[in-house]
């Protein structure tokens, strides 16, 4: 590890990260800062890990009660579903990150107060932008219908879609909360919230759609009242815990200036969100183009749905580590900052492995999770091992992805999106699956090609990383937006 002057006014004496640079120069207590690190990033990631698989189940819940009213109605909700995630969800869920920076940062400079004004103005810009989107969802069925869908599936899509408009107000200021509790390592809380929460849901479902008489439009507004009802949770958590005293002190008129501040990073962050949601959402529309196309779309389908749940693994370590690196560099603490760094590439990979075993050892049985049709089983039998591969560099570029939001380089990440997936994977994908005719395989062969080429990209750059500028910028970051004082008072 490279040396630091003690006296740098970013490293203050007796500091943990004088203690780091002094144990690493004598050789000693090395491995046990090393440990700390591991037990930090995993005390953080295994809550985060289960709150996401949890937020994410509440729609799949939906969809699985839906699925017992008929083909229509499963047809129509898992189509609206699939709108509502790319035009709606991933949006507000990119812009949530800018808070990841900015309330990292700021906590770990220990300007606490700042934290809560950061979390007001998410909350004002989600709200405001979610209303063109519940504009765009409330005509759903007519924007299905013009892009060729059947006529049934899409007037179903659109009557689910009208309904769960109120679910998108609450995801936006769900996760202005989450994203509030994880910059101070406040987890568990979120986790036991998010599971009584999906334990109501499955109630309001059951309740909604089979007594009520609502049916499929039951399980959309199921999604809303939870959602909401996850969002009230947290909130009385932050009023009341004492947790949360020094960092949410009420509401402030101060949230309504400088608003600008939280939207110069929530763009390039939604940005760098979308590119990557909507490519591999993109897998799913071109294997509707392939030969046997009921085949391909169910197997790309049922490989998506593998993928993103093991997905949830990195995505919580990439979590951890946005939190770590924030809060390290919010600090003033470059070094411990990197060596979060080296920690998380070291158990991303080491999980992309695992899990990428698992699912070899498992490829003749796992297919007949999602369908009894031998042909099924025996195609997705084959492309795990492609999944595996997948797995492996999705991890890993998930957590640099999580480095990038930490250190603030959201317009970084946005632009190697934009050239990883759609300079690279996706015109890669389109060759191999329609010019070579591999089919699926190569749509998402076209993907890990993306995946190579984004990892290469942000590998490097963090790689080449000053640590003690990002440091810097952090600190020049949190107090371009602090308030005085006086006003804060």
């Amino acid at each position: 590890m490279e040396k630091a002057s003690l006296d740098s006014p970013l490293i203050p004496v007796g500091s943990t990260e004088a203690g780091l640079i002094s144990s690493s120069s004598n050789g000693g207590g090395g491995e046990v800062v090393v440990l700390n690190e591991v037990k930090k990033q995993l005390w953080l990631a295994g809550p985060l890990i289960a709150a996401s698989l949890l937020q994410n189940i509440l729609q799949v819940i939906s969809v699985m009660f839906v699925g017992h009213l008929g083909e229509l109605a499963l047809s129509g909700a898992s189509m609206a579903t699939s709108f509502a995630g790319v035009t709606g969800f991933s949006f507000l869920l990119g812009m949530s990150t800018a808070l990841d920076t900015l309330c990292g940062q700021a906590f770990g400079a220990k300007e606490y107060y700042m934290l809560g004004i950061h979390m007001q103005r998410a909350m004002i810009v989600l709200t405001l932008a979610s209303i063109p989107i519940a504009v765009i969802w409330y005509y759903t069925g007519p924007i299905l219908k013009l892009c060729g869908q059947d006529p049934d599936i899409a007037a179903e899509a659109g009557l689910y879609a009208q309904w769960m408009i109120p679910s998108l107000f609450a995801y936006g200021l769900l996760q202005c909360h989450v994203r509030f509790l994880q910059t101070q390592n406040i987890v568990f809380p979120m986790m036991l919230s998010t599971a009584a929460t999906a334990l109501f849901h499955v109630l309001v479902c059951w309740i909604l759609i089979y007594k009520s008489g609502l049916e499929s439009k039951g399980a959309a507004l199921a999604n809303a009242i939870s959602y909401w009802t996850n969002v009230l949770i947290l909130a009385l958590y932050i009023t009341l815990a004492p947790a949360c005293n020094k960092t949410w002190t009420g509401f402030s008129r101060e949230a309504l200036n400088d608003i600008s501040n939280f939207i110069k990073l929530a763009v390039p962050s939604a940005t760098m969100t979308c590119l990557e949601f909507w490519s591999f959402e993109l897998l799913v529309l071109l294997s509707g183009l392939l030969p046997n196309p009921q085949l391909e779309t169910s197997v790309l389908s049922i490989s998506l749905n593998t993928a993103s749940m093991v997905y949830m693994v990195p995505f919580g370590l990439a979590a951890a580590v946005s939190t770590r690196v924030s809060n390290e560099l919010g600090a003033g603490h470059p070094y411990t900052a990197r060596l979060a760094v080296k920690v998380v590439m070291i158990l991303a990979v080491v999980q992309g492995l695992l899990v990428g075993l698992i699912m070899i050892l498992v490829r003749g049985i796992w297919g007949y999770a999602y369908s009894n049709v031998e042909e099924v089983v025996k195609y997705l039998a084959s492309m795990m091992p492609i999944l595996a591969t997948s797995n492996l560099l999705d991890g890993v570029q998930c957590v640099l992805s999580g480095i990038c939001i930490g250190c603030g380089w959201q317009k970084i990440g946005a632009w190697v999106n934009l050239g990883a997936y759609y300079v690279v994977a996706n015109p890669i994908a389109i060759i191999l699956a329609f010019v070579l005719h591999i089919g699926g395989k190569g749509l998402w062969m076209g993907i890990i090609c993306g995946l190579v080429a984004k990892v290469a990209l942000l590998g490097v750059i963090t790689l080449c990383t000053n640590w003690e500028k990002e440091a810097i910028k952090a600190k020049d970051r949190v107090l371009g937006s602090t308030i005085p004082v006086n006003m804060a008072t």
